[in-house]
């Protein structure tokens, strides 16, 4: 997708896709319920488009894309040899320029080259966009600060997952998190270290909330007070024995 948007030098407001597994986790074809993955959700905001997923079992939502790959394979790649991965590219390239662009297409009756100039203002300018880059994704278990550390940052997250487990995703200068697949925090990433990222709606409901947050750990109990403590002789004697 990335290659595309280069390619023709813009950004789609959506881009409607199969329902893949690496792109879709959930896809109730009753309800229309729709998961997407966590490495598409970031990749649709760094790049800025809306992503929508094809009806299941439904294969005219995706138009004829498919019967494109055929064309492809049997007109510009049937038959032919390629001493080298560069010299397939270019190929290609000049196949989709010469050929592909300027035949009249069967559906819209027109070249796609002419097509294309006319609807390419549509597409969101790539506005100095960089790639899209290593994504990582993390699992990290809320502390009792209701918050995840990441690379010796604190992020919080909503008070009522503290001691629960979540998927943190990092890219495109966010830090998303999410729990059972829904997403419950998203913050900016912190370029210091040991710094603390708090979303006071985390925090909605808890004593003390509109003070500083702070680490806090369990003190040791206190040793009971000296009024309780009796000799052990008293012990055996009202047990009945002796030593």
């Amino acid at each position: 997708m990335e290659s595309a948007f280069l390619h023709f030098g813009g950004v789609p407001a959506e881009v409607l896709l199969d329902n893949a597994r690496a792109l879709i986790e959930h896809h109730d074809a009753v309800t229309r319920e729709v998961r997407f993955s966590g490495k598409l959700h970031a990749f649709a905001r760094h790049w800025g488009f809306r992503p929508r997923a094809c009806a299941p079992y439904r294969a005219r939502t995706k138009g004829k894309d498919e019967r494109g790959v055929g064309y492809v394979k049997k007109n510009a790649v049937a038959g032919r040899r390629f001493d080298s991965w560069a010299a397939f590219e270019a190929h290609l390239a000049a196949w989709c320029r010469d050929v592909a662009d300027q035949r009249v297409h069967g559906t819209t009756g027109e070249l796609p080259a002419v097509r294309f100039a006319r609807e390419a203002p549509a597409l969101r300018p790539l506005g100095g966009h960089s790639p899209f880059g290593q994504l990582r994704d993390l699992v990290r278990r809320v502390q009792a600060d209701c918050a995840v550390d990441v690379d010796t940052n604190s992020y919080s997250v909503p008070w009522r997952l503290i001691g629960e487990t979540v998927q943190v995703t990092i890219c495109a200068g966010r830090i998303v998190v999410r729990h059972a697949g829904e997403v419950v925090a998203d913050h900016a990433v912190c370029s210091g270290r040991r710094q603390r990222i708090t979303d006071r709606t985390h925090l909605a409901g808890v004593v003390g909330a509109d003070g500083p947050v702070r680490r806090t750990t369990t003190p040791p109990s206190p040793p009971p007070p000296a009024s309780l403590l009796r000799p052990l002789a008293e012990y055996e004697l009202a047990a009945g024995g002796g030593w």
